[in-house]
């Protein structure tokens, strides 16, 4: 569907069908003052007005939990047009204008009209885009200005789409080699739960029909069956106090570290974290310095992005060991965080002048590293999880049908 955009943040939006030179249907929308710009504008296209009319106005547009979020895919297809558009040396307001008309994503689109209005007011580019975080992070504005500054703003978009990309693949490996097991676990309790509270109590009062001693494993099981019914509400408020708590505490300085600090010791998922965290570091880092960013700022930038307090305040370490003049090498392997290959190899690009093209290489590696480390856990993961719900589910419904296989036993006998 094609787009076309007008400037103006009153002015209505119009909805039109029109027909082309060769009879093609074509769709879109104008920003107008009248239909008769938008008609004027379609000739001008060469498109034959068939329909037109005012775009109906959204009534949840101000509610922002209801409108569609900015994902990393966005930023990643803005940043490759954008680079396209300035390398064939089209004006930043123009690219800016093209990209809003072109944007099906409503956030995206008003956000992206916002920064085209900054960019028309006075303000560089980096700069409209430090007005949104969320979408922009650090990262992502200081190399825009570099490139400004450098003349090489098409360059540092195709970096950053394929910086922003790996990094997204990166994150969504470690979500999905968390969400395996956390749904099972939850699954299975759920289900624990609903056996021990409505299943249970069903063969309990069927046993005491029958009368006779139970056999130890289902007493185990009545007993837990009665304890959850009777505890139920404060087991519930024990989660949810346990939920609140666990908050709490990594919302502090000292419990974020502690909780991060525990996380990379855990077996299997630490080593991935980990390997996560080179991959990351070095391939940030990389980008950032092939585009012209300080280390110092390039290290202050890759620390708050970093996501883990114990590794932020060992990148704060080598980033104060540099201004103090030492290697980034020295710092890094008193941190005692990444391997000792990382930090020779670390060693020689410092030595060699040619440190980006290092750490590009370094975290092209452990990219890799990150995929064999998921498939690893999941191989592990999987086995344990299998066991865990035999011995659980399977174990409970053993030890109610004891009783009945010891009456049908005793009435065959």
């Amino acid at each position: 569907m094609t787009k076309i955009a007008m400037g103006g943040s009153s002015m209505p939006v119009y909805q039109w069908k029109g027909r082309n030179k060769r009879g093609q249907i074509q769709k879109g929308e104008i920003e107008a003052s009248s239909i008769d710009i938008v008609k004027n504008r379609l000739n001008a296209q060469k498109l034959t007005p068939i329909k037109i009319k005012e775009k109906p106005k959204d009534i949840f547009e101000n509610v922002a939990f209801l409108q569609p979020k900015v994902k990393d895919s966005d930023i990643i297809i803005f940043a490759r047009q954008f680079s396209t558009m300035i390398d064939a040396g089209l004006p930043i307001v123009q690219c800016l204008d093209i990209l809003y008309s072109q944007q099906e994503n409503k956030t995206f689109k008003l956000m992206l009209k916002k920064i085209k209005e900054s960019v028309e007011g006075g303000q560089t580019l980096a700069d409209a885009l430090k007005k949104y975080p969320d979408q922009f992070d650090d990262l992502f504005t200081n190399m825009i200005a570099a490139g400004e500054t450098g003349g090489v703003l098409d360059t540092i978009l195709q970096r950053l789409a394929a910086y922003i990309e790996k990094a997204a693949k990166l994150k969504g490996q470690v979500k999905g080699a968390m969400v395996y097991p956390v749904v099972t676990l939850i699954i299975a309790f759920v289900v624990l739960i609903v056996i021990l509270v409505f299943v249970i109590p069903v063969f309990q009062q069927m046993f005491s029909d029958f009368g006779g001693e139970l056999p130890m494993p289902t007493q185990i099981v009545v007993a837990m069956s009665e304890f959850v019914k009777q505890k139920i509400i404060y087991l519930i408020i024990a989660i949810i106090l346990f939920v609140i708590v666990y908050k709490r505490i990594a919302k502090t300085e000292k419990g974020r570290y502690a909780l991060d600090g525990f996380f990379l010791k855990v077996p299997a998922f630490g080593i991935l974290l980990r390997k996560v965290a080179v991959a990351k570091f070095t391939r940030t880092m990389s980008t950032m310095l092939s585009s012209g960013v300080s280390i110092l700022e390039a290290l202050d930038i890759v620390a708050k992005t970093s996501g883990n307090k114990v590794i932020e305040k060992a990148i704060y370490d080598v980033r104060s060991g540099i201004s103090e003049g030492r290697t980034m090498s020295e710092p890094l392997v008193e941190s005692g965080i990444f391997p000792s290959m990382v930090c020779q190899m670390i060693a020689v690009g410092e030595s060699t002048g040619a440190l980006d093209a290092m750490l590009s290489k370094i975290a092209d590696f452990y990219d890799e590293e990150v995929d064999q480390a998921v498939a690893n856990l999941m191989s592990l993961i999987e086995p344990f999880m299998l066991v865990f719900l035999g011995v659980t589910l399977g174990g409970l419904v053993i030890a109610m049908y004891l009783p009945i296989f010891k009456m049908a036993g005793a009435i065959g006998g």
